[in-house]
C-alpha cells in the first residue's frame, strides 16, 4: 500500500481503486481500517477511491503518542494526506464514524474542500441528538421480519440503560437493510479491523458542537447527506438535521438501506453519491 509520513513522524498508509477524479475517503468505526469499505458498491469505476487507515489501523503505524488518536488530533493527518497528494481541494467522503473527522476537517480547513459527502454519519461533532423514540421508529420499520422479536427486546433493554453485550450484539440486524449470509459475514468482520484503545481515545474532549455548527453554518462548498432509510444508527429524522446544518446540503435517504448503504443496494447508492461528485462546488 502507498505510504506517507504525517506531521509528527507516524508512517500512515492508504489503499486507491479505480480511476477518474480522486475522492479521498475516511473510514468509520471508530478507529477502524479502510478494508470494510470496500469500493463503495462500485463507486470505483467513477472515482479514483483514496481510503486512508488511520493511524493504528490497517497498514498505519501506531503512534508514540496515543493522545494523538483524539478526533481532532487526526485532523492534521488528513491534511498530511492533502498535501502528499498534492492536491489544492479535495472532494472528501466519510462513513459514521469517520464523518466526525471530516466535519471537523472542514471546520479547521474549509478552502481546502471542494465537495463533502457524509454518508450514515455520525452526530457526536455537531451536537444533534438522537432520541429514544426515533430510535424506536426507525426499529419498528423492521417489524416484519423474523429476527425482529429479539432484536427489538434487545433494543429496549438498551435505550432503558440496561444494555450488555450480549443485547448490543442482539441488535446487529438493525445495522443492515438485509439481515442475509453477506451482512452477518461483514459484521463478523468488523472487530477484526477495528482499534479498540484508539477508539476508546477517539472522542475524548476532541468536540465542541456549537464551535462547528457555527463554522459549518459557513461552509460554502456543497454537502451531501446520505442516510439509511431504516439505519438505527443514524435515523433519517436526525440526518435531516444534520443537513440542515449546511447551507448548501442534499439529504438523499436511500431506501430500504441500513448503516452500509452501499452494500444493500450498490446501484443506487453509486448513482447518488457520483451525481453528488459530479456536480458543481461553487
Amino acid at each position: 500500500m502507498p505510504a506517507f509520513t504525517t506531521y509528527d513522524g507516524t508512517e500512515l498508509t492508504f489503499d486507491t481503486f479505480g480511476d477518474g477524479p480522486p475522492v479521498v475517503c475516511l473510514p468509520g468505526g471508530p478507529m477502524q481500517d479502510c478494508a470494510y469499505l470496500g469500493n463503495l458498491g462500485g463507486l470505483s469505476a467513477h472515482r479514483r477511491l483514496i481510503m486512508l487507515d488511520p493511524r493504528g489501523t490497517g497498514g498505519s503505524a501506531i503512534p508514540a503518542d496515543p493522545s494523538s488518536y483524539r478526533c481532532d488530533r487526526l485532523v492534521d493527518d488528513v491534511e498530511a494526506l492533502r498535501e502528499h497528494l498534492g492536491l489544492d481541494r479535495m472532494d472528501l467522503l466519510a462513513h459514521s464514524g469517520g464523518t466526525n473527522l471530516a466535519v471537523l476537517y472542514a471546520q479547521r480547513h474549509p478552502e481546502r474542500v471542494a465537495r463533502l459527502a457524509l454518508i450514515t454519519p455520525s452526530v457526536y461533532a455537531v451536537g444533534v441528538e438522537i432520541t429514544p423514540e426515533v430510535r424506536r421508529a426507525t426499529a419498528l420499520l423492521r417489524r416484519d421480519e423474523p429476527w425482529f422479536p429479539e432484536a427489538f427486546a434487545a433494543l429496549e433493554r438498551i435505550v432503558a440503560g440496561h444494555g450488555d453485550a450480549d443485547a448490543f450484539r442482539a441488535i446487529a440486524p438493525f445495522w443492515y437493510g438485509r439481515w442475509d449470509a453477506a451482512a452477518r459475514a461483514h459484521r463478523d468482520a468488523e472487530d477484526e479491523h477495528r482499534n479498540h484503545e484508539a477508539a476508546a481515545r477517539y472522542s475524548d474532549g476532541a468536540f465542541t458542537p456549537d464551535a462547528t455548527r457555527a463554522a459549518l453554518a459557513r461552509l460554502a462548498s456543497p454537502v451531501l447527506v446520505l442516510a439509511g432509510e431504516v439505519d438505527l444508527n443514524s435515523p433519517a429524522p436526525a440526518m435531516a438535521e444534520v443537513a440542515a446544518l449546511f447551507p448548501r446540503a442534499e439529504l438523499v435517504v436511500q431506501a430500504g438501506a441500513g448503516h452500509f448503504p452501499w452494500l444493500d443496494d450498490p446501484e443506487r447508492f453509486v448513482a447518488a453519491t457520483e451525481a453528488f461528485l459530479a456536480g458543481p462546488t461553487r
